[in-house]
Parts: structure tokens; C-alpha cells; sequence
């Protein structure tokens, strides 16, 4: 069984790497976890917009067997009955994605509650969800993913690290994480 959603002090802060199954990548989700993993990479979060379930959850168990070996984190992105059924630590829901009100109370006990929030209204509302962590952003331009929003800048995200923010960045330079981990209690996020 996974650990429990009530261990998460301090534990959705750090390098969040994104292993995604976009077909540009040339490695799968699994090979990107392996690698985050050895790394270093305290968490580790799964997004899936390409795959069936059925691939996303086979992924998924390794990826948590991967992770938990060496004591990373495993999120799973948007789907918290996938988070369940993989195992997974938490599951990180966007502003598309289910309220992490509407999550059944045995999810909750389960699962750590990342939400995606870009604007502060968006940030606030998700405070005031039970939320674990939250991401903002994006903090810079992508081309991981479609955004309709504009990139926010580090100084507006880190500003509004509350509870723990974890500032959504595409593309890190030792100049970029540097500035994140002087901000305080901030978290970097790339796809890996």
C-alpha cells in the first residue's frame, strides 16, 4: 500500500520531474523515471495525455517500484483512480480536472493532493481545497504542452508559496533552480 497522504512534510519540495509519453520523446515514462530516479530526483510524476489506461497503469506500477526503491515520490498526473490503482503517493489535479473536494474521503487517506493553479484566485481556491501542494505557472514559456496561460515570471510565483509551491518550469538552467531554491520554500518542475 502507498504511504499514507498525512506524510507529506516537505515532501512535494525539489526537482519534480514530468515523465511524459508525448511521441516526441525518444524514451518512455518508465526509461525517464529510471533516469530521474538515479539522478536524484525526489519526485517523480507520470502524465499520461497520449496512453490508454491500461498502458498508463502498467507505467505507472513500474514507475512506483522504480521510485519507491530508491525513496522518490510518485505522483500520478490528473486521474486519482489511476493514483489508486498504481499505488501511486499523490495525484496532481489541474483546473480541468476534478475539485479535490469531489475525491472520495478514502482517496484522500491515500493520496497527497497536488492542484495546477495560474492566476491568484486560482491559488487561493485551491488552499482552501485540503491540497498537500500547489503548482504555479507556468513560471516561463513551454513547448512540453498547450497552455493558454502566459508565463507568470519567478518573482509573482514565489511570492505566493503558500502552502508549497512548486513553480512550473520548462526549461532549467543551473541560473533558473539556483534562483528557486533562494526563493525559499519553492519546487522546480521539468519534463524529463
Amino acid at each position: 500500500m502507498s504511504r499514507s497522504r498525512r506524510d507529506t512534510s516537505g515532501a512535494y519540495t525539489g526537482l519534480h520531474v514530468l515523465l511524459d509519453d508525448d511521441p516526441r520523446w525518444t524514451r518512455d515514462p518508465v526509461e525517464q523515471a529510471s533516469s530521474a530516479v538515479a539522478g536524484g530526483a525526489p519526485v517523480v510524476q507520470l502524465r499520461a495525455k497520449h496512453a490508454t489506461d491500461r498502458e498508463t497503469l502498467v507505467w505507472g506500477r513500474e514507475i512506483r517500484k522504480i521510485a519507491h526503491a530508491k525513496g522518490t515520490r510518485f505522483v500520478m498526473n490528473d486521474r486519482f483512480d489511476l493514483a489508486l490503482a498504481c499505488e501511486a503517493d499523490a495525484v496532481h489535479l489541474g483546473q480541468d480536472d476534478l475539485s479535490p473536494r469531489d475525491l472520495p474521503p478514502s482517496a484522500r487517506e491515500h493520496l497527497a493532493i497536488g492542484r495546477s493553479t495560474h492566476d491568484i484566485e486560482q491559488a487561493r481556491r485551491a488552499v482552501g481545497e485540503g491540497i498537500d501542494y500547489l503548482a504555479y505557472g507556468p513560471l516561463f514559456g513551454t513547448t512540453s504542452k498547450p497552455s493558454p496561460y502566459d508565463a507568470r515570471g519567478l518573482a509573482a510565483a514565489c511570492r505566493r508559496a503558500t502552502p508549497s509551491l512548486r513553480a512550473s518550469c520548462s526549461s532549467l538552467s543551473r541560473n533558473v533552480v539556483s534562483r528557486l531554491w533562494s526563493a525559499g520554500d519553492c519546487t522546480a518542475s521539468c519534463v524529463g
